[in-house]
């Protein structure tokens, strides 16, 4: 059974259009061609949106028990951020406008279900926590 997992990340100051062009490399492979392409990439977006990609498969094997090697990119969205509005200097006296953009990125994986991970997890849940007081040596 196929379960899905997602991470974001917000506020990237990195425009969305230079980001969409990692992006779009990733989607539909799987998790270990995906870090590959990430690492050997020369786009500057590529290191966030790696340190995103680990990030989504860390919530999809903690929080869903979803299996590591059959996770999949399952799709990926880049929307604009807030921009920073900066003024440059210009001859005789005048300035323009700069505008710094930001990206919020969203990654969804997709993968399999590790029905044993889940019943330890279950069980693990289930059993009361041993406490010991503190400072005290067993």
């Amino acid at each position: 059974m196929n379960f899905e997992a997602t991470a974001q990340l917000n506020s990237l100051r990195i425009s969305p259009r230079k980001v969409r062009l990692v992006t779009d490399v990733i989607k539909g492979l799987p998790v270990e061609r995906a870090r590959q392409e990430l690492k050997f990439s020369a786009k500057d977006a590529a290191r966030p949106v790696l340190k995103l990609l680990e990030s989504a498969v860390a919530n999809a094997v903690h929080n869903h028990h979803l299996k590591p090697e059959t996770l999949v990119v399952k799709h990926t969205a880049v929307n604009g951020g807030s921009i920073l509005y900066r003024w440059m200097p210009r001859a005789m006296g005048r300035a323009t406008p700069l505008r710094k953009r930001t990206a919020h990125v969203s990654m969804v994986l997709s993968g399999e279900v590790d029905e044993k991970a889940k019943a330890v997890a279950a069980a693990g849940a289930d059993a009361p926590a041993e406490k010991t007081p503190a400072g005290k040596a067993e």
